[in-house]
């Protein structure tokens, strides 16, 4: 009888410490991060990874939250519906800075700590946004452009896979600017199937066009060095994208690819994460934005990184 009232005692200390401890779990600062890329999309995956490793380095709840498609009118609603659950800390992606301005502006008058991430680095700040951690797209897309002149290019393809995000309008107008020479933009829908083929058709009806640059691996870098092999001069054709993927890797490493634009998006999940909370705890925050990129990978890196097997599908 004694042995039963011990096991009994037992279970229902068991049971109460389960109990404080979800209880503890629950009280953990809960910080959102709304973007417009969904985690189902590797660069995103990984933007998603940083921030959900940050928070369990840091104690918080991390809900990531992104509309099903490229939606501006959607992501302002998931911003409106994070606002009214007043979390310790709110992190967003800026695509459209006129459509999200009320939105980012009403989340900044409540109180609520806002952050920004990827997209809208150079107009954050003007919303209230007390830091952006990304990259310059702007200078990104010009860099691009300036190495693929003094490359040798002449007549360049930017492909924009999502007109109206105001970080990849930024690219190409950077990329333009950079180059100096003829440059279209080929506006297309975010479809690898569709990018391959509208590519592979306008490099069959223009064939001066000898520089192609993606503005994302895995939907439009992939896809446009299928289209590349298959055009029938893909010696003649130069490439590069933003963000790095296996394939991408491979053709760097192999030379069918000049550099690929890396801004690390496991920084850019991780990095406000810990900001928020380290200014929750310590009351400090950098005065700055914070760049992660453009670092240019090329081929000796990429060979590096396939021989260790640590890579990217971003």
């Amino acid at each position: 009888m004694k042995q039963a009232i011990v096991t009994f005692v037992l279970a229902v200390v068991a049971s109460l410490t389960s109990v404080a401890a979800l209880g503890q779990e629950s009280r953990k600062p809960e910080i959102v991060v709304v973007t417009h890329g969904r985690a189902a999309e590797p660069f995103w995956a990984e933007v998603k990874r940083g921030a959900e490793a940050a928070g369990v380095d840091f104690g918080a709840n991390v809900d990531y939250r992104a509309p099903g498609t490229f939606d501006v009118e959607a992501m302002a609603r998931l911003i409106d519906e994070a606002v009214t659950e007043r979390p310790a800390g709110l992190v967003l992606s800026v695509p459209d800075a006129d459509a999200l301005a009320p939105h980012i502006r009403a989340a900044v008058a409540t109180g609520i700590p806002v952050l920004g991430i990827n997209s809208g680095l150079d107009v954050s700040h003007a919303l209230g946004v007390k830091l952006h951690v990304g990259q310059n797209e702007y200078e990104a897309g010009r860099a691009a452009g300036e190495a693929m002149r003094d490359a040798g290019g002449r007549r360049a393809v930017c492909i924009n896979h999502e007109l109206g995000n105001i970080g990849l309008d930024l690219r190409c107008k950077g990329f333009i600017d950079g180059f100096g020479g003829s440059v279209e933009v080929l506006a297309v829908p975010p479809e690898p199937q569709k990018i391959e083929e509208t590519l592979a058709d306008r490099l069959k009806a223009t064939e001066s066009i000898d520089v192609v640059l993606a503005l994302s691996a895995s939907t439009a870098g992939d896809p446009a060095l299928r289209a590349i092999a298959g055009s029938g001069r893909p010696e003649k054709i130069r490439f590069a994208t933003f963000d790095i993927s296996d394939p991408v890797l491979r053709a760097l490493a192999d030379g069918k690819a000049d550099f690929a634009i890396d801004q690390q998006p496991f920084l850019q999940g991780y990095l406000p994460v810990e900001f928020l909370m380290l200014a929750r705890r310590e009351g400090v925050m950098p005065v700055a934005s914070i760049r992660t990129g453009p670092r240019f990978v090329r081929a000796e890196e990429a060979k590096a990184a396939l021989v260790r097997g640590a890579t990217r599908k971003d």
